[in-house]
């Protein structure tokens, strides 16, 4: 029998120690739901032997900061899995750990097609009798079932898209933090180059340039001076509104569809006046508009200021 010697001295604070084991059929999307439950907040293991579930507990126990909410992928790779795997939950649990197994499953023609698609052999498949792929996962299928059965969530993506998978496990794992989103406003100069990670470009250079007011050509975008010059200039206040308009729908779009960091790119020619101006601008008005309980981060950053 496994042991497993979690620490009580943390797991009985009110922050509880998260465990999530997720298991199931080769092919169903285990990889797809380590990377969503990665983006929750989760520490995610790979193929870990259920005997160290509870060494890993206690290293994050003891991590600085500790690590809460840990996540581990699990499959027929691990030796003994399904004998231990009951015993582990059963003590993680009397340990205060609040532990859960995710099983995903899928129809054999479409666990087949995908296999198809990736060119990989069935990790059972070798075993078979036959060695064909039907004869994998029907001995996968029966070697699980037991795990099946003890899980606390059962998905069948046979169906299912990508997303739709993703919003299925936020709507499960995801708590408050499931619709939020890292917003990064960064201001920019077209002459040092577009920011190659940027979501959306928003180009001030029709306003006119403070760098030609002789008052102002000293003074950057964070100063008053120069930033009522620029939001008071014609076609300003529409170009903001519109602007945030763009990323409002954009965000709520990005929430739909699973992803969580976009990052709007505003420049003008030197990145120290009109696109630091109105990037500020954007990040006053987004911040003042954004849901409290959202948990959204909003970030202001001045890529180029101070180069010239």
């Amino acid at each position: 029998m496994t042991r497993v010697e979690a620490s009580s001295k943390n797991l009985g604070e009110p922050q509880q120690v998260e465990v999530v084991i997720v298991t199931g059929l080769s092919g169903a999307g285990r990889g797809t739901a380590a990377k969503v439950l990665e983006d929750l907040g989760y520490y995610v293991a790979d193929n870990l032997p259920p005997e160290l579930i509870g060494r890993m507990v206690e290293l994050g126990d003891s991590a600085d900061p500790p690590i809460r909410k840990l996540a581990m992928v699990m499959d027929v790779r691990s030796r003994f899995f399904t004998g231990n795997l009951s015993a582990v939950t059963e003590q993680l649990r009397s340990a205060g750990v609040r532990t859960r197994i995710l099983f995903l499953e899928a129809s054999d023609d479409v666990l087949i097609r995908r296999y198809g698609f990736a060119r990989r052999r069935h990790p059972l498949q070798s075993e078979s009798a036959d060695g064909t792929l039907t004869a994998g996962i029907s001995a996968e299928r029966r070697r699980l079932a037991s795990v099946k059965t003890a899980a606390d969530l059962v998905i069948d993506t046979t169906a299912l898209s990508i997303h739709q998978l993703h919003r299925k496990l936020e709507e499960a794992y995801g708590g408050d933090a499931r619709t939020a989103l890292q917003l990064t406003i960064q201001s920019f100069g077209f002459k040092y180059g577009v920011p190659l990670d940027a979501d959306m470009v928003l180009d001030l250079r029709f306003l006119p340039n403070p760098h030609w007011v002789p008052e102002l050509r000293e003074q950057t975008g964070q100063d008053a001076a120069v930033s009522e010059y620029v939001l008071s200039r014609p076609g300003a206040q529409d170009y903001l509104g519109t602007g945030r308009h763009l990323i409002d729908l954009t965000t709520e779009g990005y929430r739909q569809e699973g992803k969580r960091y976009m990052t709007v790119a505003v420049g003008c020619t030197g990145g120290k006046h009109r696109s630091v101006a109105i990037a500020e601008a954007l990040g006053e008005l987004l911040g003042a508009g954004a849901n409290p309980g959202s948990g959204d981060v909003i970030r202001v950053v001045h890529r180029d200021l101070g180069r010239e």
